[in-house]
């Protein structure tokens, strides 16, 4: 993306985020006018002016003006690995599901990735995704099926879990037909879809149907206590994803107040009391991302439980950083370590 194009992609990806510098933050000299700034990664910090609040933050009535703003932002598909959009068959008594195919190649026995994209829970499609996990493809020679689940607060947690356990039931039963090896089948998600994928292996260890090989959370929306009864102190979590916008993702998600006693357990990762059995996991996040305690925690808990967890937290970066940064050796540097977690457990399964 270059000029008018990549400005838009940057400027739209500020669902509700604060601006801590203006468009000039890169130059000399800004992080000593704006000491939050000296928080922010060097490479990191040309982008924080484009990532300004744009109007007021998510809630009910600004929600369908954000989700079509949202559309055409993000970079087209590439022309390789091919990809197909595909209906099938939805949770009992709920609608069909879509799902985007990416290099399908029947015959083969390669890994597999079931995707969920993010979005707080209540934005985003898998096509705005389509660029990346084609890169993603590409890069790991392995088929990916990303789930368009049904978004709150229309659909609560009950539905959108059983949405992207649906699509991952129809991966391993169609494994053959995807050039998919049922028994190499990860899952994968990022923000809320990281979160999503956190529930998916926890799902999918209940259920005991489709085995997983491994779990790769890129800064995963975990815990619905963090902004509401956990706070957190700037300037973490004050670019792109603030306390305010995380409160209505999981209000919307939940059906309930968040941070609350009555929240269920089944809707929160961080809240579950077992974590044993689950699928070893890379969690990456930045050290000024709202998320970053609650994914150092949650990395904790599962090594405690016995799971293998690679958890890296690179210095300076905020929320969605590999995104807006992705030609940075930063944000080069954290996509290659996802890839290489994801490349050795399949080499290893």
């Amino acid at each position: 993306m270059e000029g008018s194009t990549r400005r838009d992609f940057l400027a739209g990806l500020a669902l509700g985020g604060l601006c801590l510098a203006g468009p000039a933050s890169a130059k000399a000299g800004a992080a000593a006018t704006n000491p939050q700034l000296s928080f922010v990664h060097p490479e990191l910090r040309p982008f924080v002016g484009m990532l300004k609040q744009q109007g007021p933050a998510p809630s009910r009535a600004t929600l369908p003006a954000m989700r079509n703003g949202m559309k055409g932002m993000f970079p087209p598909p590439l022309p390789s690995p091919a990809y197909r959009k595909q209906a099938i068959k939805g949770p009992s008594g709920a609608p069909d599901l879509i799902v985007y195919v990416i290099n399908a190649r029947p015959g083969t026995a390669r890994p597999a990735i079931l995707h969920t994209h993010g979005g707080g829970f209540i934005l985003g499609d898998v096509a705005s995704n389509l660029h990346f996990l084609q890169q993603t493809a590409a890069a790991l020679d392995c088929v990916i099926v990303s789930v368009e689940y049904r978004l709150a607060p229309e659909t609560t947690y009950e539905g959108s879990i059983e949405d992207n356990y649906a699509a991952l039931k129809w991966l391993h039963a169609n494994a053959a037909s995807l050039g998919a090896d049922p028994r190499r089948i990860a899952v994968m998600g990022e923000s809320a879809g990281g979160g999503h994928a956190a529930l998916l292996a926890i799902t999918a260890r209940d259920r005991g149907e489709v085995p997983l090989v491994f779990q790769a959370l890129v800064y995963p929306m975990l815990d619905d206590r963090t902004g509401s009864t956990k706070r957190v102190e700037p300037p973490t979590g004050t670019i792109l994803w603030t306390e305010e916008s995380n409160r209505f993702g999981w209000e919307s998600f939940l059906g309930q107040a968040p941070g609350t006693g009555t929240v269920p357990v089944r809707a929160v990762p961080a809240r579950q009391a077992d974590l044993k059995g689950l699928p070893p996991a890379f969690i990456g996040v930045g050290s000024i991302d709202l998320f970053v305690d609650e994914d150092i925690d949650y990395a904790r808990r599962l090594i405690d439980s016995g799971t293998p967890a690679e958890l890296l937290v690179i210095p300076g970066a905020y929320h969605g950083f590999d995104l807006v940064g992705a030609q940075t050796a930063v944000g080069k540097r954290f996509t290659e370590a996802k890839l290489a977690a994801l490349r050795q457990a399949f080499e290893q399964s």
